[in-house]
């Protein structure tokens, strides 16, 4: 019997109200979100999101909480065990990943060390 591997992303209830009424607004045009982490920043990676108006091939999906989430395979073993969020605070607000792979990050919060989920 395989073994049920845990969702790459979920969504806490606030990330997931967000997307959905950004979904609703696009009229149809997006099929949902697409995240994923590139190298760069002082830190050494940065997570990367994009509205997605198609799914590519190699995409995992995940859906939760109305929302389609799509992931970029190369991303995966960096996201599994994530949770997103999304926060409203007095100057600013956007999202915010909450991983357990993330090792580090730098002092400006833009870019992060991430390492491999160990599954």
């Amino acid at each position: 019997m395989a073994r049920q591997l845990p969702k790459a992303i979920r969504l806490t209830d606030a990330a997931a109200e967000h997307l959905r009424e950004i979904m609703a607004r696009s009229e149809g045009k997006y099929i949902g979100l697409r995240v994923g982490v590139k190298n760069g920043g002082c830190a050494g990676m940065e997570y990367t999101m994009e509205y997605a108006e198609a799914q590519k091939p190699l995409d995992e999906v995940v859906e939760d909480k109305g929302v389609r989430i799509l992931i970029d395979p190369k991303a995966i073993l960096f996201l599994i065990g994530t949770e997103m969020d999304y926060q409203t605070e007095k100057f600013s607000s956007g999202f915010k990943f909450n991983n357990p792979n993330q090792t580090d990050a730098c002092g400006c919060g833009e870019s992060v060390t991430i390492e491999p989920a160990r599954l």
